[in-house]
């Protein structure tokens, strides 16, 4: 099976190469990524669509420098694609043409409703939602997916895009009012069936514009990918921006290069949240690239994952998990310990999956040195388990990963990230319970373990002696005040001979 895999994708406004490596058959994970601003469409929607020969010039150029990347990578499989830039255009298959010549690279021209079906693909199997729509607004359109249950059930495609709407509007001076009345009549083309809670956000106008919020805010996690937020709460940041003249853009936090377009590609998606009935924005850190690469991945599973399967964890476990140590009865010790603690405290919700997710998880740091192997463990899944988990979750699995050494959790990491963890006594229980069970497993893989509380005391059971666990499991810090109490095989080992 081809082990690398690059997808080239040629926009109105910039070109991207990305890189992945597959791990196993449904592990994977990203090499390499190179962009360019190319502005293929600059100029094109006033000169009848055409693309104009500085355009042309800067992405070839690029694609002259993705093709070494290539070869430099040794990539077995290459897809290359262009929207709505090269589609649009009359000359189109001129450059097409010179670049299959020249490069030896054929372009596929793809239009909206696949460009709509990619990203979808990619939000479906990538992040952790049910049912919405996606939306990617380009440079000349704006591609859309509503999807029920992790189905794709229906596509539209809008001539709606940032650099299409700058330079029918903003360079000519128009009135901004004559802007949203040009995306209200775009919109009463969608079918009714358009409608949905929640929106997730594709494309590089709303990643600019999601960096912006997490800026505003001040979300303690740097990550885009599966961030949310409430479109009531941000509807008037949205509003700003969109008036904002270009000077006052550096104070949203949107980085130079996004100038050009972030207020007319904003403006676009303030009006379709509305139009959709959104109430929630989940910002998606893929899109088109990664639904080109998965539909090609899964092109036998009906582009989705198994049940039960999960990329980015399996990516981790292929690259960093070397020990392939036995998993034993690991998950039915933290199940029946999670089921006991349960009863003396109630969590405010079930948290179990991310518990068991940490536990397959809990020797990835010893790939790089025993020795503070917890740390190492904490920023892998930090940076790495990115697909399908919510920031809460992603961030529970990593806190609890970093949970060993002298105290119960670790204080500063809780201070940092504490807004999108449990709160603080739970917290403790869950880390509790994460060692505890290391500890026991670590001592009898098959050991047959229950647990009681009897009163202020925890009752260990167990069918095979723990010797060495006894005194780490005295001396290992609690939630609160208990004793616990160790009953197992040691108390039945044979009678060892006197002295002579």
């Amino acid at each position: 099976m081809p082990k690398r895999t690059a997808v080239i994708d040629i926009g109105s406004n910039s070109a991207r190469l990305v890189i992945y490596q597959r791990s196993s058959r449904y592990g994977f994970h990203l090499l390499t990524l190179r962009k360019s601003r190319v502005r293929i469409g600059e100029g094109a929607y006033e000169n009848g669509g055409n693309l104009q020969k500085e355009g042309m010039q800067r992405a070839f150029g690029a694609l002259l420098s993705f093709s070494h990347t290539i070869r430099e990578y040794k990539v077995h499989k290459l897809f290359c694609i262009a929207t709505s830039a090269l589609r649009d255009a009359p000359n189109g298959h001129l450059f097409k043409a010179m670049v299959k010549r020249e490069l030896g690279i054929e372009i596929k021209i793809i239009d909206g409703l696949k460009e709509a079906e990619y990203g979808a693909i990619a939000a479906a199997n990538l992040l952790p939602f049910d049912s919405g729509i996606t939306i990617d607004i380009g440079g000349g359109s704006t591609d859309m997916a509503l999807v029920k249950k992790g189905e794709i059930v229906q596509r539209y495609s809008l001539d709606l895009g940032t650099v299409r709407l700058k330079e029918l509007f903003t360079d000519k001076g128009r009135a901004l009012g004559e802007a949203v009345d040009f995306i209200s009549g775009a919109l009463r083309e969608l079918p009714e069936s358009f409608k949905a809670e929640t929106a997730i956000s594709i494309g590089g106008t709303a990643r600019a514009l999601s960096r912006a919020i997490i800026a505003e805010r001040n979300y303690p996690l740097d990550k885009l990918h599966a961030f949310s937020y409430s479109f009531r709460d941000y509807a008037p940041f949205m509003k700003r921006l969109t008036e904002a003249s270009i000077k006052e853009l550096d104070s949203f936090n949107i980085k130079k290069s996004r100038f050009d377009t972030i207020r007319e590609g904003t403006l676009i998606f303030m009006e379709l949240l509305g139009h959709i009935g959104a109430k929630r924005v989940l910002s998606s850190g893929v899109g088109v690239r990664e639904g080109v690469f998965l539909k090609d991945l899964l092109r036998n599973d009906g582009y989705r994952f198994p049940p039960g399967i999960n990329p980015s964890m399996r990516s981790i476990l292929d690259r960093f998990d070397i020990l392939g140590l036995p998993v034993g009865n690991r998950f039915s010790i933290a199940r029946r310990l999670y089921d006991a603690t349960a009863r003396k405290y109630t969590f405010e919700k079930e948290y179990f999956p991310q518990l068991k997710d940490a536990l397959k998880l809990c020797n990835i740091g010893k790939m790089l040195t025993i020795y503070k192997e917890h740390r190492h463990a904490f920023y892998i899944a930090m940076q790495e388990l990115n697909f399908g988990y919510s920031h809460e979750s992603m961030m529970l699995i990593s806190f609890l990963l970093s949970s060993k050494g002298d105290s119960l959790y670790h204080k500063a990491l809780y201070r940092k990230y504490k807004d999108i963890l449990p709160k603080k006594e739970s917290l403790k229980w869950l880390c509790f319970i994460y060692r505890l069970t290391l500890l026991i497993h670590e001592n009898s893989t098959d050991a047959e373990v229950s647990f009681r509380w009897d009163g202020d005391s925890l009752e260990i059971h167990s069918d095979r002696a723990l010797y060495l666990a006894r005194e780490e499991i005295e001396s290992m810090q609690r939630p609160e005040s208990f004793d616990i109490s160790l009953i197992d095989g040691w108390d039945e080992m044979p009678q060892l001979p006197e002295n002579p």
